[in-house]
């Protein structure tokens, strides 16, 4: 079992950045990604960004690529979320999740930190 907490959401305005950062504890070394999905009100949640744990594979969703920048610390168990040129559609509950093999689905999440970019 891993335990994730995200923490550095906030509020922000239109243009401005934000850090999240989302710390892992337990079965550390069962990881293999680990991801950042986000859920605005009344819409699915979505996937933002991913991580491969060991090998620094990146991967981003269109909608972020360019602005959002997804980086870990093994070390640390830390895995972080860099917002950049926020727009208020990025307004949404910021998710951290992991995920123990390539295929598989993400089988650990975290409660979630929210970011609000006003206009």
């Amino acid at each position: 079992q891993v335990q994730l907490v995200e923490s550095g959401g906030g509020l922000v305005q239109a243009g401005g950045s934000l850090r999240l950062s989302c710390v892992a504890s337990g079965r550390t070394f069962s990881i293999y990604a680990m991801g950042w999905f986000r859920q605005a009100p009344g819409k699915e949640r979505e996937f933002v960004a991913a991580i491969t744990w060991r090998r620094d594979v990146t991967d981003y969703s269109n909608s972020v690529k360019g602005r959002f920048t997804i980086s870990g610390d093994s070390a640390k168990n830390t895995v972080y979320l860099q917002m950049n040129s926020l727009k208020p559609e990025d307004t949404a509950v910021y998710y951290c999740a992991g995920k123990s093999s390539v295929i598989g689905r993400y089988e650990s999440w975290g409660q979630g930190t929210q970011v609000t970019v006003s206009s």
